[in-house]
């Protein structure tokens, strides 16, 4: 289990390194993560490289036992360079410049800046592909996190290239994928294009899908080229860089094939009591973006960020609570920002290990535990299959930036939304796998897809196939509304899934903000938010299992069910309030025969919306998690004192039998439990 986190000691005086490690010893770090904004410090002009400072450094920590995840400091240029290179600079949508003096400020499509950040990259590899202490390789750092769109001339260039590439240099093509015909916006040739700089009105949405798209693909070409300098010269260490949970920008599905091992940093809000849910989604994510490999918690806070408008730092025992979260979902690491506080520059009020305040500190005393409870740790089960998930929810970064424009019947956020649907499986104490609409879906009991608005004729072929061979799909409204250049399909809405759901929508009902339309049927009852969507029946096997009991069209359709193959797909034409998914995904899960990891929780009662678990808000266990890894559940308590009875047969790890835990603020247990969550 690594642990550690950034050290900067190009901040630092010399005389302070040696203190660094003592106390690094005495955390129990094992890790440290170098380099990520030294550019300046390793290349103080263009023609000069000083690494004596990095070779002492490194040879420090590799003395005492510390292994480096050495960076490529290509995250932020230094003066010299954009000053030298003006090109360099990224430009915002107005045409405004992005000038130096804070970080990431860079065009990513600039010749120049690949051309130097190449250069020093080749410097750092040559010279420490052998040391012994370089365990892993992090390129850059969080690939376009303050910048997430650069409309420069490079960028204008870059564009059009890629665009000559997607459509085969056939710019009628890109007329016809685009629509262009409407608003008189027809090009006769690609030099014609330009980046969705400012307009008096909307853009085309096909044109904003398309250069969404070439961003993602545009970061991830500077990954892959520092990637590949790394490899050609022989290292032969791991490559990673560090992902942002389901960040907008960058499509880390398709990212995720060119890392050799995740990453991802990560800052859950101390001040929201239920921001442990949102981190459990990212944890579950990247365990899913490569399940055949663990991943690491590449950053996190030790207490309090500087960059909300209130800072909380966090409560006694939180630090250890969410990171046992990251090694019960998946992490075989758990790492910082920062290892020793800053006293200049912008994060200087950003905690970290060792805080400014010293080791006299909760903090400190915090994370040296937490050192040694990692340290402690047997062998956890990883890889394909650790999780066992029986349920799936998906996630599409191409629907996400559909779904973003403008021009809708109604301004959805969708990441929010997807989050609340993981929140409502997530209380109900079942593992989740988050996946594609192109995922292999054949072990999952239920898959939920959230309001899939942009839905390909591969994924919809994929998700026909899974309930036909006896998959239970949860389909949520604003799904299956257009193909995947952003256009509709002949035959109205619901086209591509039509045949599992046998139900089409005809209008999309859009409601005011606050307001929201009662629904009931078969022992659910909601309130649906934002759309109450009008359904068309096509098939006669169509179950209503719901309806609408007011608003616009009273007593039509609101949640459907139909079997087709082995299967069924549900349709539910509304977006329920919190207490609503709540009950929707039960109702799911009972019929797909899926258990909690928890007896007792709210998912033993799945079917029955009123259960004394499953309405009303306060519950015992609402605030306890759990995370399977193989045969080990992490059981972890993020609210008040309770106690949590364990599945018969459960044991602590060295195989003596548990049947219940009490658990305090912030406690966490492991214990082994059988694996029978899928009912006959």
């Amino acid at each position: 289990m690594h642990y550690g986190g950034d050290y900067n000691p190009e901040q630092w005086p010399e005389a302070t390194w040696t203190d660094d490690v003592e106390r690094m010893r005495e955390a129990g770090v094992t890790t440290a993560t170098v380099g990520v904004f030294a550019w300046s410090r390793i290349q103080p002009d263009e023609h000069t490289f000083d690494f004596d400072w990095l070779d002492r450094v490194i040879d420090l920590l590799h003395e005492n036992g510390i292994a480096v995840d050495l960076a490529t400091a290509t995250a932020s240029p230094p003066a010299w360079a954009v000053t030298a290179y003006p090109g360099i600079r990224p430009q915002d949508e107005d045409g405004a410049v992005y000038w130096q003096g804070s970080r990431q400020n860079y065009a990513p499509s600039s010749p120049d800046y690949r051309r130097l950040a190449a250069r020093l990259v080749t410097e750092l590899v040559e010279r420490y592909k052998d040391h012994p202490a370089v365990v892993l390789w992090h390129v850059n750092n969080e690939y376009g996190c303050h910048l997430h769109y650069d409309y420069s001339d490079s960028a204008a260039v870059a564009f059009r290239a890629w665009l000559r590439r997607r459509y085969a240099d056939d710019v009628d093509a890109l007329n016809a994928s685009w629509g262009t015909m409407f608003w008189s916006q027809r090009y006769g040739s690609f030099e014609e294009i330009v980046p969705p700089r400012k307009a008096p009105y909307s853009h085309n949405p096909g044109g904003l899908l398309d250069f969404k798209r070439f961003t993602s693909d545009t970061l991830l070409e500077l990954y892959t080229m520092e990637r590949d300098v790394i490899k050609a010269a022989g290292a032969t260490q791991p490559v990673t860089t560090n992902f942002m949970g389901a960040f907008p920008p960058a499509d880390y599905w398709r990212w995720a094939r060119e890392l050799d091992v995740i990453s991802d940093d990560s800052y859950p809000d101390p001040n929201d009591p239920t921001a442990f849910r949102a981190a459990a989604f990212t944890r579950d994510l990247m365990r899913s973006l490569k399940p055949e490999t663990p991943w690491l918690l590449m950053e996190q806070a030790s207490s309090a960020v500087n960059w909300r408008p209130s800072n909380a730092p966090k409560a006694p025992g939180q630090l250890a609570a969410l990171s046992m979260q990251a090694v019960g979902h998946g992490a075989d690491g758990i790492l910082f920002f920062q290892w020793r506080q800053s006293r200049r520059g912008s994060e200087k009020f950003h905690s970290a290990m060792l805080p400014h305040a010293g080791t006299d500190t909760r903090t400190w005393r915090e994370v040296v535990q937490l050192g040694g409870e990692l340290a402690g740790l047997p062998e956890l089960p990883s890889g394909a299959g650790s999780s066992r998930a029986s349920v799936a929810l998906v996630l599409d970064w191409e629907n996400h930036w559909a779904i973003s424009s403008p021009d809708h019947p109604v301004v959805l956020d969708y990441l929010a939304l997807v989050q609340r649907w993981y929140a409502a499986l997530h209380r109900r104490h079942v593992s989740i796998d988050i996946v594609q609409t192109t995922s292999d879906l054949s072990g999952y009991g239920l898959v939920v897809l959230p309001h899939q608005y942009l839905l390909s004729d591969e994924g919809a072929a994929n998700l026909t196939g899974y309930v036909r061979g006896g998959g239970q799909l949860l389909v949520t409204a604003f799904s299956d509304v257009v193909d995947a250049q952003d256009a509709f399909r002949e035959g109205g809405f619901q086209v591509a899934l039509r045949s599992v759901l046998g139900v089409s929508v005809t209008e999309f009902g859009a409601l005011d903000a606050g307001s929201s339309v009662a629904v009931s049927g078969s022992g659910l009852s909601l309130r649906g938010e934002l759309l109450a969507e009008e359904l068309t029946v096509h098939d006669p096997a169509v179950e209503v299992l719901a309806r609408y009991d007011g608003g616009r069209v009273p007593g039509s359709p609101a949640l459907t069910s139909l079997e087709s193959g082995a299967g069924r797909a549900w349709y539910l034409a509304t977006i329920p309030d919190d207490e609503g998914m709540l009950a929707v995904t039960g109702a799911a899960l009972a019929r797909a025969g899926i258990r909690s990891e928890l007896p007792g929780s709210v998912a033993e009662n799945a079917g029955d919306a009123g259960a004394a678990e499953g309405a009303g808000t306060d519950r015992p266990l609402d605030f306890v998690e759990v995370a399977r890894r193989g045969d080990v559940l992490t059981v972890i308590n993020h609210g008040a004192a309770v106690t949590v009875v364990l599945p018969a047969g459960s044991t602590d790890l060295d195989g003596e039998p548990l049947a219940s835990l009490d658990l305090d603020p912030f406690a966490f247990a492991l214990v082994r439990t059988p694996d029978d969550r899928i009912t006959a």
